[in-house]
């Protein structure tokens, strides 16, 4: 590893997740912390991650880039790392995590539950959300009218939203019909609001929504509303190949 990308002990400590940069040089002043078998005095001491061994409270920590989670986001709560007026998604997740600096792959609305990704990763992010890449998403739905297999057609079709524009042909499963139809869709882009405004297109309101699948990353049906997990190696490998 080049000189030039060389850290601060404290910066590290807190990129780790063992606390603040504060919290890091409290560490260090209490002399728990050692890189390479010597006891680390200053904060400002820098370190290769990575590469030079740190062990915090006679255990080695391991550091890493990037983190990967998982969030079943729950309503009432903003797609966003920071909002003056309620509550972001980053507030529900713990000290730890929160020292990596995540931010959500895309946006839910306020009121909509489901899948978010959250991560670090810039370069990962930007590439699942290229237009280009036309990255699946599938919602569950309760909607307020009767789902028809002509809304099914309408929707394979792409419809026409209240701006004039014509999305991309989308995939609605009607899992019941009737006064309140409850539906799958799968879609390719990310317009705003979409889902409800395709519905609203063909003369119906969405009264619940949740986002149950991204690509290749499903849901984990165990985390409940406001839980999140790191993703496994083998869903962070299937992201990194789509957005290839």
């Amino acid at each position: 590893m080049a000189e030039k990308e060389r850290q601060r002990l404290d910066k590290v400590l807190a990129h780790m997740g063992l606390g603040t940069r504060k919290e890091a040089k409290k560490l260090i002043k209490e002399r728990k912390v050692e890189v390479n078998g010597e006891l680390a005095q200053d904060p400002g001491l820098h370190v290769r991650p990575g590469q030079d061994r740190i062990v915090v409270n006679g255990e080695p920590v391991e550091y890493r880039q990037f983190v990967y989670l998982m969030l079943n986001k729950p309503q009432g709560v903003l797609s966003a790392t920071g909002d003056e007026s309620g509550q972001v998604v980053v507030d529900l997740l713990s000290p730890n995590y929160q020292s990596f600096h995540p931010f959500p792959v895309g946006r839910l609305d306020k009121d909509t539950e489901g899948l978010l990704l959250l991560t670090n990763d810039g370069h990962l992010a930007h590439r699942l959300l290229s237009p280009k890449k036309h990255v699946p998403k599938t919602y569950y739905a309760t909607v307020s009218g009767t789902v028809t297999q002509e809304d099914v057609e309408m929707f394979r079709q792409g419809v026409i939203l209240d701006d004039g524009y014509r999305t991309l042909p989308g995939c609605l499963k009607i899992l019941r019909s009737g006064p309140e139809s409850e539906v799958e869709l799968t879609i390719y882009e990310g317009k705003y609001h979409q889902v409800k405004r395709m519905f609203q297109a063909v003369g119906k309101k969405v009264t619940y929504l949740k986002r149950i699948a991204m690509g290749p990353l499903t849901l984990d049906n165990t985390l409940k509303p406001g839980e999140y997990r790191e993703l496994t190696e083998e869903e962070i490998t299937s992201l990194r190949s789509l957005s290839q």
